[in-house]
């Protein structure tokens, strides 16, 4: 590529430090596009409150479809299940740790009536399984601010990764392992979105994709496109791909309060196949599209 290639992104840290992995992957001149979106301006209202899934890519993808930016780098997990109209994933870079992270105190040592911040439902919803003594507050703001915000609570939870990569993980308390709390669906890796008649940047996104990466999360997307729930409702999935190539999920869907968890798993060849069969487990034989009813007529 000749021209250097514009980056849109959201302006905090993470996103920054997201978007030059990328940039350093393409080798390429890039100047970035930072973009404010939904989710940046409002860090009060719960995220569901605000539009659920979305609220921080919607104005990122925009700058890609008007060409004021030739690519943009999307934390996997914020993508709605369906594709923008005009726009494909194109690359999807090595993935980093899937798992949650607690800040401030290990879940055992949280005293009972003890609050846990987190704005994430799915969360909220695997812990108060685990600990249905404890009560939970809304926590927003960029990492650092989450950071710093955990002396407001008892813990504080926050995706392992994004420590990671902001190079914060000294104050992480407990790493939960994927059987205690099953990740968000795309966590820990990133999605490269460009249009889909730019040739030129297809080719260059395609010689950066990690193809088992990208196909754990086709099936992880494909699950939440089934389930339908999005972010509303508390909903994770995590898929890795064997030596043979063959695809494994494990799927989550749970109620609100955290009493009602039905996880099962799919095997299979083909990502897309996976995750649907995974999702049509969930909804039609245990009890999920009952579920989804029931907690959406609250």
């Amino acid at each position: 590529m000749t021209a250097p290639i514009r980056v849109a992104t959201r302006g905090s840290a993470l996103a920054r430090w997201q978007a030059n992995l990328v940039v350093q992957r393409l080798a390429v001149p890039a100047e970035l596009v930072i973009v404010s979106t939904q989710g940046d301006r409002d860090r009060t209202s719960a995220i569901h409150a605000i539009g659920g899934t979305g609220v921080f890519v919607k104005e990122v993808q925009e700058a890609v479809r008007r060409g004021d930016a030739d690519i943009a780098v999307h934390s996997a997990k914020d993508l709605p299940a369906e594709s923008a109209e005009g726009l494909a994933i194109g690359a999807v870079p090595e993935r980093a740790d899937v798992r949650d992270a607690l800040v401030g105190a290990p879940l055992d040592d949280i005293p009972s009536g003890g609050v846990v911040g987190t704005g994430a439902v799915r969360r909220r919803a695997q812990i108060a399984a685990l600990r249905p003594d404890l009560a939970f507050g809304e926590l927003r703001g960029n990492v650092p601010t989450r950071v710093e915000r955990a002396a407001d609570f008892d813990a504080v939870v926050i995706a392992f990764a994004a420590l990671q990569r902001l190079e914060l993980v000294d104050v992480v308390a407990e790493v939960f392992d994927i059987d205690v709390m099953l990740p968000m669906v795309g966590q820990g890796a990133l999605a490269v979105e460009c249009r889909t008649d730019d040739t030129r940047v297809v080719a260059a996104l395609a010689a950066i994709d990690v193809a088992d990466a990208h196909v754990a999360l086709t099936a992880e997307r494909a699950y939440l496109r089934t389930l339908g729930g999005g972010c509303t409702m508390p909903c994770g999935a995590y898929a890795q791909v064997g030596s043979d190539g063959g695809v494994h999920l494990d799927a989550l869907l749970a109620s609100l309060d955290g009493t009602t968890m039905l996880r099962t798993e799919a095997d299979g060849v083909d990502a897309e196949s996976v995750g649907i069969a995974a999702a049509r487990r969930i909804l039609d034989d245990l009890g999920g599209t009952t579920l989804l009813e029931t907690e959406g007529a609250r």
